[in-house]
C-alpha cells in the first residue's frame, strides 16, 4: 500500500469508528431529556440537560492537558481509551442512578477532551496541504453518518409512543453501549504512516532508535512542550479570532443535540407522533451533515475561493432555519413539563417544517465544522493537537454554558444569542480565512494580538 493510500485508508477507519461511537452517544444525547423526563415519575430525578452541562464543562478544563496525553500516550491508544469510557456513559441508561449518571458525566468529559485532541492530531499527520480539505469533508461525512441510523431506529422503535417503557429503554441502551464498543475496537485498524510523512522530514533509522529509548525523560519532555504550546496558542491573533466561531459552534451544537429533538418531542399539538418525530430529525440532521460533508470534501480539490464562500453558505442556512424555528415553535418548548405544551408560536406547529429546521441545521454546522478541520489542519500542521485542543476547549466550555442555560431560557431567546455569535463569527472567520496564506508562510513564528 502506498503511502498516500495508507493515509486515506487511515482517515476511512477514523470516520468509520467515530461513525459507531457516535450512532450510539449522538441517539443517546437526542433522547436522553426525553427519556429522563420519563423517568423522573420514578425514584430517579436527574436532568439531561444538566448531564450534558457537566460533560462538557468537564470536556472544557479537561483540554487544558489532552495534548500532554496524547503526545505521552500517542493518538491511537487515547482514542481506544476514550471510547471505553463513552460505552460505560451510554451503559448508564440501562439501569440509571442520579449517582451513576452524573459521575459517568464527569468521566465522558474527561475522555471527550483525549478523543477530539487524538482525532485531531491523527487527522492531521495523515493529511497534507493538498488532502486537508478533502480528509476533513471524509471524516465529517462518515462522523455524521451517526446521526442517520441510531435516529433511524428510534423513528420506528418510538412510533406512537407517548412514555418511554423501561423495556424500550434498555433494549435501546444494550444495543447502543454495543456499537460504541465496536466503535472503540475498531481504532486498533489504524497504521502509523510513514515516519517522513509525519514528520515532515527525512531521518535515519539510527535517529529513529534512539528516540524510541529515550523513553520517561522523552515523554516527560513532549508533554510540557506540548503544555506550553497549547498556552503560546491560546494568544494568538488567529487561534483568538476563530475561538469566536469556535464559540458558535458550541452553542448550536447544544441547540441541534439536545435541545431541538426535546422541544419537537414537547409539543403536544404533534399528536402521538411526537416521540417518533424525535428520531426523523436527528436522521435530516444527519442527511445535512453528510451532504455538507460530502459535498464540500469534493469541492475543496478546486475550490479557487477558499473557505469563506462555505461559511457564508453555513450562518446563511441557519439564519433561516432559526426564523422558521421561531415561527414554529412555542418558545415554552425546550422547558416544558414532562406532560409537555399546548402553546403555539407564530404559524401552527407544522411537522414538515421542523423537519425541514433539522435538516438546515445539519447542513450549516458541517459547513462550519469542516472548514473549522480545515483551516486548523491548515495553519497549525506542526502543532495540531494543541490547536484542537484549543478548538475542542472553546467549543465545549460554551456548549456546557448552552446546556446549562437551557434549563431556563426561553426559545426566542436561544435563537437570539446563536444569532448574534453567528454574525460574529462568521465575520472572525473571514478575517482569519484572508490571512491564512501569510500565517503559513510565517510558520511557527506565533503572533499575538
Amino acid at each position: 500500500m502506498s503511502p498516500e493510500s495508507k493515509k486515506l485508508f487511515n482517515i476511512i477507519i477514523l470516520g468509520v469508528a467515530f461513525m459507531f461511537m457516535f450512532t450510539a452517544f449522538q441517539t443517546c444525547g437526542n433522547v436522553a431529556q426525553t427519556v429522563i423526563r420519563s423517568l423522573n415519575s420514578t425514584d430517579f430525578h436527574g436532568s439531561g440537560y444538566t448531564s450534558m452541562a457537566i460533560i462538557y464543562g468537564v470536556f472544557s478544563a479537561s483540554n487544558l492537558i489532552t495534548p500532554s496525553v496524547v503526545a505521552i500516550v500517542g493518538p491511537q491508544l487515547s482514542m481506544f481509551a476514550s471510547g471505553l469510557f463513552y460505552s460505560m456513559y451510554i451503559a448508564v441508561f440501562i439501569q440509571p442512578f442520579p449517582w451513576s449518571f452524573y459521575t459517568a458525566s464527569v468521566f465522558i468529559g474527561i475522555a471527550a477532551a483525549v478523543l477530539w485532541t487524538a482525532q485531531g492530531n491523527c487527522l492531521t499527520i495523515n493529511s497534507d496541504e493538498h488532502t486537508i480539505g478533502r480528509n476533513s469533508g471524509i471524516f465529517w461525512a462518515l462522523l455524521q453518518s451517526s446521526l442517520f441510523f441510531g435516529n433511524l431506529y428510534i423513528y420506528f422503535a418510538w412510533q406512537g409512543k407517548t412514555q418511554i417503557s423501561e423495556s424500550d429503554r434498555r433494549t435501546v441502551f444494550i444495543a447502543l453501549t454495543v456499537i460504541s464498543l465496536v466503535g472503540t475496537v475498531l481504532f486498533f485498524l489504524i497504521r502509523k504512516p510513514d515516519p517522513e510523512n509525519v514528520l515532515g522530514e527525512d531521518e535515519s533509522s539510527d535517529d529513529q532508535d534512539l528516540e524510541v529509548n529515550e523513553s520517561a525523560q522523552n515523554n516527560m519532555t513532549k508533554a510540557v512542550d506540548a503544555f506550553k504550546k497549547s498556552l503560546k496558542l491560546c494568544v494568538t491573533k488567529e487561534m483568538l479570532l476563530l475561538s469566536i466561531t469556535t464559540a458558535y459552534t458550541g452553542l448550536e451544537l447544544t441547540f441541534f443535540s439536545g435541545v431541538y429533538g426535546t422541544c419537537i418531542g414537547a409539543i403536544n399539538k404533534f399528536g402521538t407522533e411526537e416521540k417518533s418525530l424525535i428520531g426523523l430529525s436527528g436522521i435530516f440532521i444527519g442527511i445535512g451533515e453528510i451532504l455538507g460533508g460530502s459535498l464540500f470534501g469534493l469541492l475543496s480539490k478546486n475550490n479557487r475561493f477558499g473557505r469563506n464562500p462555505v461559511v457564508l453558505l453555513g450562518i446563511l442556512v441557519h439564519f433561516i432555519a432559526f426564523y422558521l424555528i421561531f415561527l414554529n415553535m412555542p418558545a415554552d418548548a425546550p422547558i416544558a413539563p414532562v406532560e409537555g405544551t399546548n402553546s403555539s408560536a407564530y404559524i401552527r406547529p407544522s411537522k414538515e417544517v421542523a423537519i425541514l429546521c433539522s435538516f438546515l441545521l445539519g447542513l450549516g454546522d458541517s459547513c462550519f465544522n469542516t472548514q473549522l478541520l480545515s483551516i486548523l489542519g491548515f495553519l497549525y500542521s506542526e502543532d495540531s493537537a494543541p490547536a484542537f485542543a484549543i478548538f475542542k476547549f472553546v467549543q465545549s466550555i460554551c456548549a456546557a454554558v448552552a446546556f446549562f442555560y437551557s434549563n431556563y431560557l426561553l426559545l426566542h431567546w436561544q435563537l437570539l444569542v446563536m444569532v448574534v455569535f453567528g454574525f460574529l463569527g462568521t465575520i472572525s472567520f473571514f478575517t482569519v480565512e484572508w490571512d491564512a496564506a501569510a500565517v503559513v508562510a510565517r510558520g511557527s513564528d506565533y503572533r499575538s494580538i
